[in-house]
């Protein structure tokens, strides 16, 4: 071979190094970010499973009347339709736990466990469903919509 070959076939190896190590460098970048995002993802289940507990803590009802204008209306109409009679009641946030985020908003899904016991002794079990609807206001997460329903009879 001549002097010009072989320093044409050690420029073709050479550039072939560099692209190699250029495309190490990316693939590592991309797995970094992938480990990062999938952490950050973990943080924040965390975090809105926190949300979601302490939710189940503050027990809200509205099933009846249909509407409530104003928040005197809505304390006096629940406890007189509900807490009076009730001897306990808890509510609990079901494992299955969804997480999903675009940007400032974020809404949740979980399945939730009402059980009541009133003061004559009866029982009441309910499974829910919930969604929560999030929003990022500075460094908190504030709930600003949330709906319950119950699977119809045999679902």
């Amino acid at each position: 071979m001549t002097e010009s070959v072989v320093r044409a076939v050690d420029k073709n190896a050479e550039r072939w190094r560099w692209l190699l190590y250029v495309a190490l460098a990316l693939a590592g970048a991309m797995l970094t970010f992938v480990g990062a995002r999938a952490q950050q993802r973990a943080a924040e289940d965390t975090a809105f499973r926190k949300l979601i507990d302490g939710y189940c803590g503050l027990v809200f009802y509205d099933v009846a009347p249909f509407a409530y204008h104003s928040w005197k209306e809505y304390h006096d109409g629940v406890q007189t339709a509900i807490l009076n009679n009730a001897a306990s009641i808890k509510l609990t946030a079901g494992k299955d736990l969804r997480v999903t985020r675009r940007g400032l908003i974020a809404w949740t899904t979980v399945p939730m466990h009402l059980a009541e016991k009133t003061k004559e002794g009866k029982t009441m079990e309910l499974d829910l469903r919930y969604t929560g609807i999030w929003e990022k206001r500075g460094a908190s997460w504030v709930l600003v919509h949330e709906h319950l329903s119950t699977p119809l009879a045999g679902n």
